[in-house]
């Protein structure tokens, strides 16, 4: 490999410092909705699969417990969080063998176009949830979120954790008073408590250092995967990715598929394919457009590359989003 790194490559290599950072900005979320529980027991509330969104719920009153269709369950008490990042069905309940009722049979009004309240009388303890339901675009922050467990549970009571009261009565009290701004407030605030929630994972459990996920935090490697985040449509070599970072073609290829799991080219491709499928439900670029971008000769040629990775055509995936 050269020993030349020119200035512009020097300003490439170090745009990016913290690839993993980068992922968690990617986190915008979109599609926010709100329903604020006024409950007493006995009440159980079973929520339907919710493919492409993160759910999550907030005790502001009470306790409450996760259920999983599986039996598993998780005690929850007032100030505690729950992150459900693949959307998942589950049931919330006052005690863990409470029947579940479908949340889409209970009377629940509108109280804005993106916050409802429903209220379950049982004449028992009286408990409160503030629940929400996002989703995410950015091709990073989906591939985080697919790696995610399938809950993420922030309590109050743990040392370190004694922000999450004050804000839980902080998100109640603008729930409940909705003020001129209400629902950009519950918005972002919930968009911290998500954000927080997956950072708290990623700095605590072993499984966030291996994979793709540790290779985001690898010094070498988080940076070739970011350039590629955020130039997928550029003219990539494994020699132009490994200068650009500033080690051998051979150094980079061998430890891109140790900690990655496919060379750079396949990832590459891939992510290209993710991009793709971006841009084929949320804008209206032709594929024309996108084959071209894409650095294919074709449409056609992209449509068939793009079947053959993903087993749809990308005509049948933009008329899945409209």
């Amino acid at each position: 490999m050269s020993e030349v790194v020119t200035a512009n490559s020097t300003n490439e290599a170090f745009r990016s410092v913290d690839p993993l950072g980068e992922a968690l900005h990617a986190l915008r979320f979109s599609g926010a909705f709100f329903c604020r529980s006024e409950l007493t027991a006995p009440w159980g509330i079973d929520l339907p699969p919710m493919s492409d969104s993160l759910i999550f719920h907030i005790i502001t009153e009470g306790a409450a417990w996760v259920r999983f269709a599986n039996g598993e369950r998780f005690a929850m008490e007032a100030g505690d969080f729950a992150l459900l990042p693949q959307g998942r069905g589950h049931a919330i309940l006052d005690a863990p063998e409470t029947p579940a009722i479908n949340l889409y049979d209970y009377e629940r009004p509108l109280l804005s176009p993106r916050y409802e309240l429903l209220k379950i009388d049982g004449g028992g303890a009286p408990a409160g949830l503030i629940c929400g339901v996002v989703s995410v675009k950015d091709p990073a922050a989906r591939r985080m979120v697919s790696l995610l467990p399938k809950i993420i549970l922030m309590q109050a009571s743990t040392p370190g954790n004694e922000w999450l009261r004050a804000s839980v009565q902080l998100m109640l009290q603008e729930a409940i008073s909705l003020g001129p701004g209400g629902d950009a407030v519950l918005t972002r605030t919930s968009d911290i408590f998500v954000l927080q929630a997956i950072r708290h994972w990623l700095q605590t459990d072993p499984h966030a250092q291996t994979g793709w996920l540790g290779a985001l935090q690898d010094r070498q490697i988080g940076r070739v995967l970011s350039l590629i985040h955020q130039e997928p449509t550029r003219h990539w070599t494994v020699e132009s990715l490994a200068e650009t970072v500033g080690v051998s073609r051979s150094g980079l290829a061998a430890r891109f598929v140790d900690l990655v799991g496919q060379t750079p080219m396949a990832y590459l491709r891939q992510w290209r394919f993710e991009v793709a499928h971006g841009w084929l439900v949320d804008t209206d670029k032709t594929l024309a457009g996108i084959a071209e971008e894409l650095g294919y000769e074709s449409e056609a040629s992209f449509s068939r590359a793009y079947k053959k990775a993903t087993g749809q055509t990308p005509g049948s995936v933009r008329r899945g989003s409209e």
